[in-house]
């Protein structure tokens, strides 16, 4: 069975002007890439490096009625927030995305005490990180349209160190560049006003999974993420998050992650491949046998951009996950009709 070694917890994932390699179960406290040294060939300006610098927080959360997910990303070039709103009962999706000019957010160095946000006169969401009190609060107000009722959310996840572990991870794709990933599922609770219609999310049947990305990506970009959560035939609260990306040796280290009542477990490499476009099925599969997954997409959306040498294809879906994954104890955990999603993302800025 495959296995990887989680390492003492470290305050950065950059030593010395050198960026670590490994896993790690509890947050740094401190993340900042451009304290590495020369990470490219050729001296460059800080405001360059900076720039190379792509980071991102977003969750996903399910209940039996909702399946939301978000993001705010700097790209340093544009920032994009996204909300998707995906009703399991009766179909309907509401989908927002605000593309902006230029990197002006600053994202949080640390997750102990910080927020990021997107705001406007109809569109606010905020992701406040605050390990510190064992909680990341996300609130979501955007105002109706013709098309879609107005949207409000005031959700919290619980993150007890004692109840969650976390997987965070420091993947190089060569000597002196990196990228850092933070992910954890809990427990979610709060309120979504939906139109006129209010909804509670009971924590005992809300699960979700935060997560922060920084890193020097290559140029260009590609990379798959797959995520799903809920609960098992036993009523316990699982989840996982798997990318292929372009790191190096990710056999022994990636950030493949499964949690299985708050326990995380290093999950391989995997391979993800489809029969067509990503609108088809993908087969989620690695070489030990713990990953043996099918994501079928249900409801889409693609965005494109070609400008010069500026080029985005983001592929994202909601849909389900059927197959199965085996934890660190060997026990087999059957997926079945999971709710989740998938993402194909190639970036090139």
């Amino acid at each position: 069975m495959y296995t990887r070694e989680i390492l003492a917890p470290r305050g950065s994932p950059v030593e010395n002007g050198t960026p670590l390699a490994g896993t790690w179960n509890r947050a740094f406290s401190h993340v900042n890439l451009l304290d590495i040294q020369r990470p490219y060939r050729w001296p460059l300006p800080h405001w360059l490096l900076n720039y190379r610098i792509k980071e991102w927080e977003g969750f996903s959360i399910q209940n039996d009625i909702f399946s939301l997910e978000a993001f705010l990303g700097n790209f340093k070039l544009c920032r994009m927030a996204q909300v998707i709103l995906y009703n399991k009962e009766n179909g309907e999706i509401y989908f927002i995305r605000r593309l902006l000019p230029g990197g002006g957010w600053k994202m949080p160095r640390n997750l102990a005490h910080g927020s990021v946000e997107c705001h406007s006169s109809r569109f606010f969401l905020r992701i406040h990180t605050w390990l510190n009190a064992d909680t990341v609060d996300v609130d979501i107000d955007i105002a109706a349209t013709r098309k879609q009722p107005p949207i409000t959310a005031r959700l919290a996840f619980a993150m007890d160190s004692r109840e969650v572990t976390p997987a965070v991870v420091s993947l190089k794709f060569d000597e002196q560049r990196s990228m850092y990933a933070y992910k954890a599922l809990t427990a979610v609770r709060g309120d979504i006003v939906l139109g006129r219609d209010h909804f509670n999310m009971n924590p005992a049947q809300c699960t979700g999974i935060f997560w922060d990305y920084k890193g020097f990506f290559p140029y260009p970009m590609r990379t798959f993420y797959c995520g799903g959560s809920g609960f098992d035939e036993e009523g316990r609260r699982f989840g996982f998050h798997i990318a292929e990306n372009q790191a190096k040796e990710t056999r022994k280290n990636n950030e493949n992650a499964l949690w299985l009542d708050g326990r995380f477990t290093p999950l391989p490499p995997v391979r993800i491949t489809m029969s067509e476009r990503p609108e088809s099925d993908w087969v989620i599969q690695d070489l030990d046998g713990m990953v043996d997954l099918v994501f079928t997409p249900g409801k889409n959306n693609r965005f494109n951009t070609n400008f010069f040498a500026v080029r985005t294809d983001f592929f994202s879906s909601i849909g389900y996950y059927n197959g199965s994954l085996v934890n660190e104890n060997g026990e087999n955990i059957k997926v079945q009709n999971l709710w989740g999603n998938g993402k194909k993302l190639y970036l090139r800025v």
